[in-house]
């Protein structure tokens, strides 16, 4: 997190044009954090403290679920701008790098097109895709492992390979097809309704030709990967610091992946007849 405190200069006048080219920073710059899964906070922070660095008298902000709305004043010059919003996926490299070109212009680094030309060059990094499917899989087989450990004194606690195995092999195929399906831009409950269905159907072979110690933990370990996690942090988030719009509406969301991930868990289980787990 940035400091809450602005150290911008007093506000100078400007031209129209000036204050116009402002305002589409400021807006930019907010539709960049929101795009990436930067709370509410942070990008009416972050928006407001860059129009105030560049010579703004005013920067209000408005963030709604699927659009932003900027408004700047200068020597009683009002210019009001909307973009619409458009998820891009979660990518804290990018909040955080706007969060520092931000910076720079209050401590009078950069200038209007040292701010601009710094974000255009801003681009997301991403691990390859193979990476990402091989650290899931390991992920979800060292919950399995947890879960193993966590059973009753009266249950074999001892290592289940084979089990951790499946996990693994569920986990990172699950993975592999929730990023080609991201990559074409299906809608994301379908993506995450056949990435559970893909899941479970692997993991569900174990229970059905008996693989491991404990192949019904594989199961509720594989579709670890699907917790919405974060959007419903920052849902959480910003309903707690007042934005109850956006709150609410990530909120929402978050139920929809999750209701999506149970649709897919259920489907697989009655194709393949595994109840067990439950």
């Amino acid at each position: 997190m940035i400091p809450n405190q602005s150290t911008a200069p007093v506000p100078l006048p400007h031209t129209e044009p000036v204050q116009r080219e402002i305002t589409r920073l400021c807006i930019e710059t907010g539709l960049m954090l929101l795009q990436h899964g930067a709370e509410s906070a942070l990008v009416e922070s972050v928006t407001r403290r860059l129009g105030l660095a560049l010579g703004v008298r005013s920067v209000e902000v408005a963030i709604m679920a699927n659009a932003l709305t900027v408004t700047t004043l200068s020597e009683d010059h009002c210019i009001t701008t909307v973009r619409r919003n458009e998820d891009r996926g979660i990518n804290m490299h990018m909040v955080t790098e706007v969060q520092r070109a931000m910076l720079a212009v209050e401590a009078g680094e950069l200038d209007r097109t040292g701010f601009r030309t710094r974000i255009e060059s801003i681009k997301p990094e991403r691990y390859p895709r193979w990476v990402v499917a091989l650290m899931i899989g390991l992920s979800c087989a060292c919950f399995a492992r947890l879960a193993q450990m966590s059973l009753p004194a009266t249950e074999d606690r001892s290592w289940d390979w084979f089990g951790l195995g499946l996990t693994f092999a569920a986990s990172s195929t699950a993975m592999l097809v929730r990023q080609w399906f991201a990559a074409r831009h299906f809608n994301p409950l379908v993506n995450f309704f056949a990435s559970a269905f893909v899941a479970t159907s692997i993991a569900g072979q174990g229970v059905i030709y008996k693989l491991g110690l404990h192949p019904k933990i594989a199961m509720a370990s594989c579709v670890l990967l699907l917790v919405p996690g974060f959007p419903m942090i920052n849902s959480i988030s910003d309903m707690v610091k007042g934005y109850i719009n956006t709150g609410l509406s990530r909120g929402m969301m978050a139920v929809l992946l999750g209701s999506a991930t149970s649709a897919g868990i259920i489907l697989a289980m009655t194709v393949w007849n595994v109840w067990g787990w439950l």
